[in-house]
């Protein structure tokens, strides 16, 4: 019985919340996809030393035009924001909307996994697929090109970085300059 209440919960808070299109649905599968990194997140979250009210969630399988950047209140398990984000222009293959994921320097691919996002919003991956983030430079920016508002079409590609509107940064830089200790940015697919 738990665990029914506990997926309704999750799909009326991802459902309830969705603050830029009321017509977006998300399938039973997403859902469940997104409670487990919700899960996930929240284990890693009791055993570190990283914020425990935010985390930042990435679903690259849903496309670059739609909002696919989560900002999470793990006290009140709801979405609290949600924006556009770009991927890695190494991470596109022959099929539109098809990504590969890599965590090699000179990729230009988005590199899947948690990482650790502080004040300088260089993103420290955390786990193997994820480890080289540094070494590539991987930072959470802002970029005029990525649109504020979801599109139909794709839209620009990064060097690999999570790279958002300058008006969704504002409200993340918020979130991440006002934290006494690092959040989780997971990104998964």
């Amino acid at each position: 019985m738990k665990i029914l209440k506990f997926i309704f919960f999750v799909t009326t808070c991802v459902l309830g919340n969705n603050k830029h299109d009321g017509n977006k649905t998300f399938t039973d599968l997403e859902t469940e996809r997104f409670s487990q990194q919700i899960e996930a997140v929240k284990s890693m979250i009791a055993s570190g030393s990283y914020n425990s009210k935010i985390a930042f969630f990435m679903d690259m399988r849903i496309k670059s035009g739609k909002n696919r950047f989560f900002v999470y209140d793990l006290e009140n398990n709801k979405i609290i924001d949600e924006g556009l984000v770009a991927n890695g222009s190494g991470s596109e293959t022959d099929v539109r909307g098809e990504l590969k994921f890599s965590n090699e320097p000179n990729s230009n691919c988005t590199s899947l996994g948690r990482y650790a996002i502080g004040k300088s919003y260089i993103l420290k991956g955390l786990d193997q697929t994820n480890n080289n983030a540094v070494k590539r430079m991987i930072v959470l920016h802002s970029y005029s090109a990525v649109p504020e508002n979801e599109q139909d079409y794709y839209i620009a590609l990064s060097h690999g970085c999570p790279m958002v509107n300058e008006v969704f940064f504002k409200r993340l830089e918020k979130i991440i300059d006002s934290s006494k200790s690092s959040i989780i940015l997971n990104v998964y697919y």
